[in-house]
């Protein structure tokens, strides 16, 4: 079976504060997810799964069906908090989504093939989606995931500091861990951290995590007990949510499989500040005058 593209559009873009998901930065008013998925597309993807929130669904699928159709299969995920809770009573006053590996649990009956999870507002790169298509196709099975892993330095904002789930691999390119460092920025030549962790310098060639997975189904049954379990202790904590790093990591550690690196040479960007905007509108023209997109994608 072909591989599925699995696009989280969930999130609540409290930072961005607006839908920078459906966001226009291309010069022919393409989105970033328009980007990805012309990678997608290209790589050999036939399908696209997009996650999103029942409440601006019209707005969502407005802008992103017309110029797909014809192009690639095209389906939808509602992630609503009372999915996968039974059992379990959800406070009146949750509003904030569970994160991401619930979002990824939410499509268990949409995917029944190897896919692969990406954010909506991030750009990715044509050599990570080659590379993604590659393993899906070739190397995934129930007990080998894998992750696409960026140069950190490729990573950075010029606004801001930023979040970085920072990998280690063993001998033969296995995931050992993912450790979430907090407050990153480039200050004085070095890459810096400041969250009472360390080391408190990070290497430039560091291999992080920018959401870019490849999974087998399997993942699902897997997810779903994960979640349960996370439940119970966290039910009433409002601000708690479950990511996916937390299913790879008991994935490792609990012995059920392995989580390959595959490293990447693409170029990040995404808009994690409003002020990154420009900048990524200005990546893309770069890029659509080096031949490596056409001005308009769709046309």
């Amino acid at each position: 079976m072909e591989p599925t593209l699995l696009i989280l559009a969930a999130g609540m873009a409290s930072r961005y504060g607006s839908m920078k998901q459906i966001q226009a930065f291309g010069p022919g008013g393409e989105t970033i997810m328009d980007y990805s998925i012309y990678d997608a597309i290209r790589a050999g993807f036939k399908k696209v799964v997009f996650i999103i929130r029942k409440e601006f669904a019209d707005d969502f699928k407005a802008i992103v069906e017309p110029p797909l159709k014809g192009k690639i299969a095209i389906d939808y995920v509602y992630q609503d908090l009372k999915s996968f809770t039974e059992g379990h009573a959800v406070p009146a006053d949750r509003t904030k989504p569970w994160g991401t590996a619930h979002a990824v649990l939410c499509a268990k009956n949409n995917i029944n093939e190897p896919f692969a999870v990406i954010n909506a507002d991030d750009f990715y790169g044509r050599d990570a989606f080659e590379k993604a298509y590659t393993f899906l196709t070739k190397d995934v099975n129930d007990n080998t995931y894998s992750i696409i892993g960026y140069e950190l330095l490729k990573t950075l904002s010029d606004n801001g500091t930023v979040n970085r789930g920072v990998c280690v691999a063993n001998g033969n390119g296995d995931l050992v861990s993912i450790a979430e460092r907090l407050n990153i920025a480039k200050v004085d030549g070095k890459i810096m951290t400041d969250d009472n962790q360390q080391p408190k310098e990070l290497p430039t060639d560091s291999q992080v995590s920018m959401n870019f997975w490849c999974f087998s189904p399997s993942i699902f049954s897997y997810s779903e007990k994960l979640f349960n379990e996370f439940l119970k202790d966290n039910i009433t904590n409002i601000k708690s949510e479950f990511f996916i790093p937390i299913v790879a990591d008991k994935f490792i550690n609990e012995g059920k499989g392995t989580i390959k690196v595959i490293p990447t040479s693409a170029q990040w960007f995404g808009v994690t500040y409003k002020e990154d905007a420009p900048e990524v509108k200005a990546n893309l023209e770069t890029l659509v005058k080096a031949g490596e997109y056409p001005a308009s994608l769709w046309k």
